[in-house]
């Protein structure tokens, strides 16, 4: 039988659920709702439904309307922003930055933040991104103050093309309002900011664990930035929920310009579907651990730093993952394991490793039999230095807390140690040790990885690499992004628009 069209339905509001009720989703599967969700289930709720899962998401009424408040008051903040000037946004910045660097103003930030910390912690909580110390402060200060004076690229002639009679060019410009879905990071506040640059709005929502420090930083240091600078208010907005069903009303809001979702990977692949069932353009910024193959050619002084400076501190670029050749495993293998040992004495602690089940050998048997007190977010436990691991694991990140934590494996080649990163790496960043020129250029060809280097992996940060506040690093998790680099900022986030002027009044096709 051919296709065939149906005559649109009465739309019926949804005002309770039955169980046993059966749920198209995706066009080709069906869920049932089970008793549980027909009793949370309330008049003004929604549902929505993930076609690559089959799953449902249930969104109480009440954060839709946390959602949509802000919202509301973004999309009108966009309508004020066309009027205001490059100088008005320079004194935002600065104002902002200068509330946070100001101890009298900073310090309820800094309590609500303690507040935060502490509960988190007795929840068993990774505290890892959430602690907003001297070295995060600074950072948010420097990229606010990064913003004031850089001027916009709105109104930026991209393309001139002249023809007879009449000139076209495209013109960048502001693109509307920006979700941003993030998790523990306080400092995504100061980074989300910079759209502002080129006039766009933008909505917040933070993870519940940090939504304490959130608010103190709208209240003390946003708001009154937006105000001291003439801004309207909702140009820079918070969802004030704590529940993750708040993310999901924000990001299924057709109002939005561009959703972007930072976080852990699996929240982030949940947020970027509800986002694109919505038809929000979206920008997923999630799990990382960065991936570094070791050539049989590979310098071991080379080797040895890039491994120790690779483990600094747990964030999305930190070396996650390690592939050396087997052909010089035995000279390489111990200086990647006296590396991971430095990171871990910088730290005042023990280094965790797991190997490959099949390279369990590659590894002194005393690691596997060794004790040591490892620090989780639960707090101090003694677990064994090595453990094997199954190579259907070897997309596992390590969110580790002080303790260094890696995993090691054994390749054949370089061909071999790309096909593996393709399979299980969260495809970030690529790091590539060899002396060998040709290898460098055949795994640069064949690694699907947006940032690729051949030395430590914490260069991939946009303030530290390319001079610019950084909004997210995107993965091709979802695919290669069309027509701009993974590294997002907040002057790329802008439209072309498309202008004529006509010098022939005659002009006629």
């Amino acid at each position: 039988m051919g296709s065939r069209s149906v005559r649109p339905m009465d739309a019926i509001p949804l005002t309770e659920l039955t169980p046993g009720t059966r749920l198209v989703v995706g066009g080709d599967r069906v869920v049932t709702v089970d008793e549980a969700l027909a009793d949370a289930f309330r008049p003004g709720d929604a549902l929505l439904t993930l076609p690559d899962e089959g799953a449902v998401l249930h969104v109480p009424a009440e954060d839709r309307r946390a959602a949509a408040r802000a919202v509301d008051a973004a999309a009108a903040a966009f309508d004020a922003l066309s009027g205001v000037s490059e100088v008005q946004l320079d004194a935002f910045y600065t104002t902002f930055a200068d509330r946070l660097a100001d101890d009298d103003s900073f310090a309820p930030i800094a309590a609500a933040n303690d507040d935060d910390v502490a509960a988190a912690r007795q929840r068993g909580r990774s505290t890892t991104r959430l602690v907003l110390d001297d070295r995060m402060r600074a950072g948010m200060i420097d990229g606010l103050r990064g913003w004031a004076g850089t001027g916009s690229v709105r109104g930026r002639v991209v393309r001139t093309i002249e023809h007879e009679g009449w000139t076209l060019e495209e013109v960048s410009d502001r693109l509307g309002v920006v979700a941003f879905v993030f998790e523990g990071r306080p400092n995504v506040f100061a980074d989300a900011c910079g759209v502002l640059r080129t006039g766009n709005a933008v909505v917040f929502r933070i993870g519940s664990d940090a939504l304490g420090t959130a608010r103190a930083i709208v209240t003390h240091a946003l708001a009154p930035a937006l105000v001291a600078a003439g801004l309207p208010t909702g140009a820079a907005s918070l969802v004030d929920a704590p529940s993750h069903a708040a993310g999901w009303a924000l990001f299924s809001d057709p109002r939005l310009a561009l959703a972007v979702a930072r976080g852990s990977g699996t929240a982030v692949h949940q947020l970027s579907a509800v986002a694109q069932q919505a038809g929000n353009a979206v920008s997923a910024h999630g799990t990382g651990g960065a991936w570094m193959l070791v050539s049989a050619s590979a310098d071991t002084d080379r080797l040895r730093a890039s491994v120790r400076h690779s483990l600094d501190r747990k964030v999305c670029n930190t070396l996650n993952t390690v592939a050396v050749d087997r052909a010089r495993a035995d000279v390489l293998v111990p200086v990647v394991l006296a590396a991971l040992e430095e990171a871990a004495t910088a730290h005042g602690t023990h280094a965790k490793l797991h190997v490959l089940e099949r390279d369990r050998h590659a590894v002194d048997p005393g690691w596997y039999d060794e004790r040591v007190p490892i620090t989780r977010a639960e707090g101090e436990v003694r677990e064994p230095r090595a453990e094997v691991l199954r190579e259907s694991a070897l997309g596992q990140e390590w969110e580790w807390e002080a303790s260094p934590e890696l995993t090691l494996l054994l390749i054949d080649d370089l061909d071999e140690g790309v096909a593996l990163y393709n399979r299980y790496s969260p495809r970030f960043v690529l790091s590539v040790l060899s002396e060998v020129a040709e290898e460098h250029e055949r795994v640069w060809a064949a690694a699907e990885a947006p940032y690729v280097g051949d030395g430590f992996t914490r260069w991939v940060d946009g303030q530290y690499a390319l001079d610019t506040p950084e909004l997210g690093l995107s993965n091709w998790e979802r695919g290669r992004l069309l027509g701009r680099s993974g590294i997002l900022s907040g002057d790329a986030i802008v439209t072309v628009r498309t202008r004529v002027r006509q010098h022939d009044p005659d002009l006629r096709r």
